[in-house]
């Protein structure tokens, strides 16, 4: 499997999405700062994923959600959720 997901910074709220094969290890390494595009802003909250059965399937929902479309789903999608400020 491999896993599109989101997650949000508790320091400044703005949101990460990226894609992996292993989610736990990848939300291991945002956390602990071993990540470069996510290096300063941590620590993070999951806050949204979703499964694919290959990689290319998830690294275009990636795009897909980093897309103004695809935030706005995302935006839709977790309005309730009370991990929800950016």
């Amino acid at each position: 499997m491999f896993y599109t997901y989101v997650l949000q910074s508790k320091k400044d709220g703005h949101w990460y999405t990226g894609a992996t094969n292993d989610l736990r290890e990848r939300f291991k390494k945002h956390n602990n700062n071993k990540v470069f595009s996510t290096k300063s802003r941590g620590p993070f909250e999951l806050v949204y994923y979703e499964a694919c059965l290959n990689k290319d399937d998830a690294f275009v929902r990636e795009k897909y959600l980093k897309s103004g479309q695809g935030k706005r789903y995302l935006k839709n999608r977790l309005k309730r959720s009370r991990l929800l400020t950016g």
